[in-house]
């Protein structure tokens, strides 16, 4: 099976080619419940024999557990066969099991603690370690990781982050550019507004953006997206099912940005629904191309932690959506009017 590709070529030096549907490895860090190395390699088999060419990863997902899966998978494949990102802005340090981080979140993984450094000096070493783990001599893109109000607490602390990586790790990753390390740079993050005001201050080339620009959430519509379309900024959307319920509908227990959905946005999904299903169209089709029809998209990565949630994504990577579905959801006010649909 082949997928739908997008070109990015912002600096005119060839540039990268994204499946319209990337694999977020985040699932197979045994977020929320372990999987076996068997269970992981059959997810990527699945998605690389569906077409998926894109994969992202980070140190974080699984404590380095994602990364050294994915280095049994990808060797043996022709390196210019893909595109891989990973993250910088944490390092991870051997502890005692009993002392690690992530429990609760992460399963079955390395003891280890993050520590955040985005810093000039632990951006390298970050990269370095990424390509041992990896078993590979170079990545396509680094995002700086979570530079976002929901990891650092408050504002004051995310301004201090920001500005030690404008002055260290975003040095770092302009060298790496300049020098063909990697092909681009930009930064992973779960808020629009830190990513404006990166893109504003700094020369990046992708954002990947998790939760903000979805079936549920287009505030991203304001100014930031504008504002990377007008400078060739790529954009890759995470978790366009805003962690479950644009996937699963409306059910009791159906998770809304990691934690149980509120019922106004319970109520919100039923109506959506609703809609779909008067086209014939799944919720989760349409929460998937939604993203796709801004011009500044070059991939929705999704994650998958089973098979049956990898075929899901396939289908809904081919799925074609009906401009009257767009029309009435706009119609019933439960899309932005400005939202692109084309």
């Amino acid at each position: 099976m082949t997928q739908r590709t997008r070109h990015w070529d912002r600096l005119g030096t060839g540039g990268l080619r994204f499946t319209e549907l990337g694999f977020g490895t985040a699932p197979l860090g045994n977020l929320y419940r372990a999987i076996s190395d068997a269970e992981a390699e059959a997810i990527l088999d699945q998605a690389w024999a569906g077409g998926v060419r894109y994969f992202d990863t980070a140190p974080l997902y699984g404590l380095g557990l994602s990364e050294t899966r994915l280095n049994r998978f990808l060797r043996g494949k022709p390196r210019d066969s893909y595109v891989l990102s990973t993250k910088v802005g944490r390092l991870l340090r051997a502890t005692t099991p009993d002392k690690r981080d992530g429990f609760g979140k992460w399963f079955e993984v390395p003891a280890r603690n993050e520590v955040y450094d985005y810093g000039y000096d632990a951006t390298m070493r970050s990269l370095e370690f990424s390509l041992e783990r990896l078993g590979l001599d170079r990545v396509d893109i680094l995002y700086a990781h979570d530079l976002d109000l929901a990891n650092h607490g408050t504002q004051a602390a995310l301004d201090a982050r920001l500005a030690a990586f404008m002055e260290g790790g975003y040095r770092a990753l302009m060298d790496l550019r300049a020098q063909g390390v990697i092909a681009a740079f930009g930064a992973g993050l779960n808020e629009w507004q830190p990513s404006q005001w990166l893109a504003e201050r700094g020369d990046f080339d992708l954002f990947l953006l998790a939760g903000r620009y979805t079936l549920l959430e287009q505030e991203a519509l304001d100014s930031f997206l504008p504002l990377c379309a007008a400078r060739g900024i790529g954009v890759v959307i995470g978790g366009p099912y805003n962690s479950g319920v644009l996937a699963t509908g409306a059910r009791p227990g159906a998770f809304y940005n990691y934690d149980p959905a509120p019922q106004a946005i319970l109520d919100r999904v039923a109506a959506i629904t609703a809609v779909c299903a008067a086209h014939d169209v799944r919720l989760v089709d349409a929460a998937f191309q939604f993203p796709l029809c801004h011009p500044a998209v070059v991939s929705v990565i999704p994650g998958g932690q089973g098979q049956a949630e990898m075929a899901s994504n396939l289908q809904a990577a081919t799925a074609r959506i009906p401009p009257a579905l767009w029309q009435d959801l706009k119609d019933q006010g439960l899309m932005r009017a400005d939202a692109p649909t084309e």
